[in-house]
């Protein structure tokens, strides 16, 4: 599996443990935002709202947070905050490349907390287009297949236009076009699948292998000081570490 992919799989497992529920709540919030800001506030009409809503609920938002999210997209918020969204590209420990997705009320504050954050951890900060060449932008869907039939949820997913799924014990990762997730996304919600993840996010094309300790915990210390701005959403990298390795530095 990728880098992007394993550190994915890390998040889940380490999720119940987590304790950052405040950003993960401010984070679903502004994703609602800006999808009822660019489809409408009607989820039935908008299904980037619609996924956006479900994936909230999964990481337990309060419905009133949903509503609040909603109305400040909608145009019927009183805040009058605008959240945009910004993109940072760069190199990270052992020359990993990194793309790291940002949702901020505050261009100035964000860019001054990622840049600080790549300089002192032992990153590089660089231009726009300096490594996103390395990725794709991919519908990425996470299932956890405990107690389910795999073959069902696997044809469910072709047959609704999946691009690629790989497994990881009773983990599922699925690939789909990023116009495609949507509705592959609802497919395998309507068959009772367990959906633990369905976003659009950057996936390597190429990956660097990381073979030593030392270097592979930098990378892992540099991405969790990153994930731990509040404006952070999303951060996607093409390390590849292996599962012995990872439980070695963990």
């Amino acid at each position: 599996m990728s880098g992007h992919s394993k550190w994915h799989s890390i998040k889940h497992k380490k999720g119940a443990a987590d304790a950052k529920r405040g950003k993960v709540f401010t984070r679903h919030a502004n994703l609602i935002t800006i999808a009822a800001r660019s489809g409408g506030g009607d989820p039935d009409m908008n299904p980037t709202l619609r996924l956006a809503i479900d994936n909230a609920k999964r990481e337990n938002v309060p419905n009133d947070n949903i509503e609040r999210a909603i109305k400040r997209g909608s145009g019927e918020g009183k805040d009058g905050v605008e959240i945009v969204e910004i993109l940072y590209e760069g190199y990270g420990p052992g020359g990993t490349a990194v793309m790291v997705e940002c949702l901020s009320d505050n261009k100035n504050r964000t860019y001054t907390n990622i840049r600080t954050v790549f300089n002192k951890r032992g990153g590089n900060l660089g231009a726009s287009g300096s490594v996103a060449w390395m990725f794709e932008r991919k519908g990425v869907i996470t299932i956890n297949t405990e107690g389910k039939n795999e073959d069902e949820i696997e044809l469910t997913a072709i047959d609704s236009g999946a691009e690629d799924i790989e497994k990881d014990g009773n983990m599922m990762e699925i690939t789909t076009a990023p116009n495609d997730l949507n509705a592959v996304a609802d497919a395998l919600k309507k068959a009772g699948a367990q959906t633990e993840q369905a976003e659009v996010l950057f996936v390597p094309s190429q990956t660097v292998k990381i073979e030593d300790a030392d270097t592979a915990k930098k990378i892992m210390d540099f991405i969790d000081a990153i994930e731990e701005d509040p404006d952070v959403s999303n951060v996607s990298s093409n390390f590849d570490i292996s599962d012995e390795l990872m439980e070695k530095i963990s």
